[in-house]
């Protein structure tokens, strides 16, 4: 499963502002939400902190990987965003996190909402790829970077 499948330009958010774990999501939600037909806002912010009360999506070295389901989604959406400052997302490392990968997926997809993750974290265990996409200045360097990293994979 390829993480170039589910992602496109326009899901790039490159420049988050929000300081705080639920202001970043918040402020993702809000960007993104109007990209996904059917969905409320509301209840995929609700979805990805109930995920966040579970244990942390900061995977470490920078990273975070906030999840949810949400009823009524046709097919997985997965959303890319960039913090230039950093957030304090409680990663398992302590790091501040600058790299997002959002992932919403419909309810009944246990098996393909593992494998996106995994192929997000296969991913990024890299530190040439994360280096990379911290210092790439726009949505399509951001797409061709992840595309070209997986290739290699």
């Amino acid at each position: 499963m390829r993480l170039a499948d589910f992602l496109r330009e326009e899901q790039i958010l490159t420049d988050l502002k929000g300081r705080k774990k639920e202001d970043l999501l918040d402020e993702m939600v809000t960007e993104v939400s109007s990209m996904v037909d059917g969905v409320d806002k509301q209840a995929v912010l609700k979805a990805l902190l109930d995920r966040e009360k579970l244990g942390t999506t900061g995977i470490g070295h920078g990273v975070a990987i906030p999840h949810g389901k949400i009823k009524g989604l046709s097919d997985i959406k997965v959303f890319f965003g960039r913090s230039i400052r950093g957030v304090d997302f409680q990663s398992m490392d302590n790091i501040p996190v600058h790299l997002f990968f959002m992932i919403i997926t419909p309810e009944n997809s246990a098996a393909a909402h593992l494998k996106i993750l995994a192929s997000i974290s296969h991913l990024l265990k890299n530190l040439d790829c994360r280096e990379k996409l911290l210092k790439a200045s726009t949505g399509s360097e951001i797409y061709r970077i992840i595309a070209e990293a997986e290739k290699r994979t």
